[in-house]
Parts: structure tokens; sequence; C-alpha cells
């Protein structure tokens, strides 16, 4: 079972202790630690950020996280990462089947595939999105990324994830985010593992502004946790994997990394069930903007505009009168990114499967195939729950590039298209 704080990492500091009397009282660095700790401070944000947005942790471990050796460069396989500049980006719909399962024992780190990116990671601006499809344990290999963030979003199987800070269970319906530079290790439970990665180079996660919704619903603080500080003393050589500045490199370590004894601030990792947001949505007509749905957003310097949304569709009731139900047709200045983890789509009834993903990027039209145009139009409409249905969105201002990967791999459903082929005019001149 995890061990886990029902606190969230938004601006609340949290502190824990694995060790009595491990966490120092009155001072976070005092000249010596107890148990003989070192004080190693970790900060995902600038010193000097306002103190609303700052995020530092302050952990007591066994040995700084200097002790090891040099990295050297390995190769990147199918990670890639903004500026790509492989293939051009095409103003096409685009649309995947799911990453096959692995037919023999591969890790977290080596199933990476990079699906498409934006921005540009030495600037901290845009995302990466993968996918991670694999069967064996990492044994003593640990991973990190210093170019950002890692939202972890489960679709098949179930983890645990061993970070610096503590271990996290993770399941399909919930979500983790791995905060810039801590290092972790992900292990597969009960059979192969499957799911998308959102790696957000920008602004850390945070909650939305719920605006005239007011002080309830959506997503709410109380319902996302820290683990608690846990810690091996264990000295097995092990293999660090560094993503920096595009590339994937390692660095030998002569010990476990996992030897933090205590901590406190508000940078860590966090997990969140998806079946805790609250959703808003019309009790009267019109279906509204998407937006209602967002779980976490990453800012950008234009206000209201996101770096990164993650927004999710989950099971829910919908009521509107004398409203076409499922998402209309529109173009948007955000490029959207959508992945299923179960059930059905309601826009997308065919071809659009668990573990599947979809692109639209900015100002390309989309909306409902053409058969769901005709039932949602003619459907006599009554209270209607939908059900076994979660899918999600990777939501950005900015154009999301596919890599050669995915332009060109047999996931690709290069018929995608066809689905809109059965729209006609019904126009008639009359009213």
């Amino acid at each position: 079972m995890d061990n886990l704080s029902y606190l969230t990492g938004f601006n609340n500091e949290h502190e824990t202790e694995a060790l009595p009397g491990a966490l120092p009282k009155g001072q976070f660095s005092p000249q010596k630690v107890n148990y003989k700790l070192y004080a190693e401070q970790f900060s995902s944000t600038a010193f000097t950020a306002p103190r609303a947005e700052n995020r530092r942790s302050w952990t007591y471990r066994l040995r700084p996280s200097i002790a090891m050796g040099d990295f050297e460069k390995i190769d990147n396989g199918l990670v890639r990462t903004a500026p790509e500049s492989d293939v051009h980006c095409p103003p096409n719909v685009l649309r995947w089947d799911p990453v096959p399962l692995p037919e023999k024992d591969v890790d977290f780190v080596d199933s990476l595939v990079t699906i498409a990116t934006n921005g540009d990671a030495k600037a901290q601006v845009g995302m990466g999105i993968h996918c991670y499809s694999a069967s064996a344990n990492m044994q003593n290999r640990v991973f990190y990324s210093s170019d950002g963030e890692m939202l972890i979003v489960p679709q098949l199987g179930d983890m645990l994830i061993t970070t610096e800070f503590g271990r996290l269970n993770l399941s399909v319906g919930e979500i983790a985010v791995i905060p810039r530079g801590v290092r972790f290790a992900v292990n597969p439970i009960n059979g192969p593992i499957r799911g998308y990665i959102c790696e957000n180079y920008g602004h850390p996660f945070v909650l939305p502004e719920r605006g005239p919704v007011g002080a309830n619903g959506y997503a709410n603080q109380r319902d996302f946790c820290y683990p608690t500080a846990w810690f091996e003393d264990d000295e097995t050589p092990h293999t660090l994997v560094n993503k920096f500045c595009g590339n994937l490199f390692e660095a030998k370590l002569a010990h476990s990394p996992f030897d933090v004894v205590a901590w406190v601030g508000n940078s860590a990792p966090y997990k969140y069930d998806l079946s805790r947001f609250n959703v808003m949505n019309t009790v009267s007509f019109d279906h509204p903007d998407p937006s209602i749905f967002t779980v976490l957003t990453s800012p950008s310097e234009l206000e209201g505009t996101a770096n990164v949304d993650f927004v999710i569709f989950p099971p829910r009731w919908m009521v509107a009168e004398n409203t076409f139900r499922p998402p209309y047709y529109h173009r948007n200045i955000m490029s959207e990114f959508m992945g299923l983890i179960e059930g059905m789509y309601d826009a997308k009834e065919h071809g659009f499967v668990p573990g599947g993903m979809s692109l639209h990027n900015c100002m390309t039209p989309h909306g409902p195939e053409a058969e769901v145009f005709e039932k949602a139009s003619n459907a006599e409409l009554s209270p209607q729950r939908y059900e076994n249905t979660l899918a999600f969105m990777f939501e950005s201002r900015y154009a999301i590039a596919p890599t050669e990967f995915a332009l060109n791999s047999n996931i690709r459903q290069r018929d995608y298209l066809a689905c809109w082929k059965g729209l006609k005019k019904y126009y008639d001149g009359e009213k």
C-alpha cells in the first residue's frame, strides 16, 4: 500500500521523516543533522520566484546527490526533444493506434518513444509527448529528466514508482507528476504497463483558477497526495540515466540514490485519482468549452493561454436541452493531443481505442465523425449518463509537431480523415 499524505504540493509545505528526529526543527541546514545525514535543497523554481509560486524542498539523506560518476552520452533510442527538426509539421488531422506491448522484456526507460513535441526544452517552453510500453523492472537503473517535469498517465497495468521522496503505487485512472530533476524508477506490478507522458518543459503544473465557479469544483487540493519519506541503505551499484538538453546520458553510482531519510517543502512527486475530479457542466443548453475539464495547467506568459493544459473527459451526466451534445465542430488557436484511457470517446465511436492517440493542431478543423453527427442530431434528448469512458487532452498554445516515428510508423492510421467523408450538405433553401 502507498504511504501517502493527502496534502497537495501546490504551495503547501509538507514534512515527513522515515526515522524519528531525522527532520531538523527550527532551521533547514543545521551544522550537524541527526543520524549524520547531509542536508540538500532541491529547487524546481528560481530561488526568487514569488512566494506563492516558489517550489523547493529540503532533503536529509545518506549522501549528497553529487556522490556519483561523470555522465557519458548514450543512444537516444526513440526519445526526441523540441525543437525537433527531423520532419516537417503537417496541419493534417492525425491519429494512431496504441503502441504495441513488448514481445520481450523491456524496462520503462528503454520503452520510451516520443510521439510529438513543441516549444524548446532549452528555453523551458512547450512539451514533449511520449508513450511507454514496458514489461520489466528497471532493476538498478534510475531515470530523471532535466528538461521537464513528467506527467504520467497510465492506460494499462499497475506500477510502483520509487522516487527520492518516497514511493507511489499508480493505477489506471490515476496520474503522477515527477518534478524536473527528481530521480525515479518505474516497475510493473502485475504484467505489462502502457501509458502516456507529458514532459512539461515550462512552468510547473498548477491547479487552474476556478473563476466564477467559486471555491469548489474541478480538482481540489485535498485530493493530491505526496509520498512519505522512505529510504534504502543500499551499496549496490546503480546506473543513473539523465535526459538533458534533448539527449540521454548515464552515470554510475556506487549506491542507491533513494536515500532520503526525511524531507520538508513543496516540491516533490505527487499523484491524483482522476475519479475525484468534480465535473462542472451545463444544466440548460449548449456544449461548454472543454476548459471546464482542466485538471492541471502549466501557464505561459500570456494570461489565460496555457503552455500546457491537462484536460480529462470522465464519466458524467449530459442533460443539455435542445443541444448538439458531442463536442462541436471547431477550429482553435490551441493545439490538441488526445489519448483514450478506457472506454469510448463520444465524438469518435470508431477507430479511437484505449491506448490510441490523435492530434488536431492549431486551426486544423475537427469535430464529430459523420456517423456521430447523424446520431446526435436526431437523438431524443433526455438526461444521459456517460459511463465507461475516460479520455484526456494535452492542449497547448504552441503547434505540436509529430516525430518522424509518429508520422511513418505502422501505428499511424493513414485513413483517419475518412471518418468525415460521409459529411454531406443538407441545405435545401428551406428553414
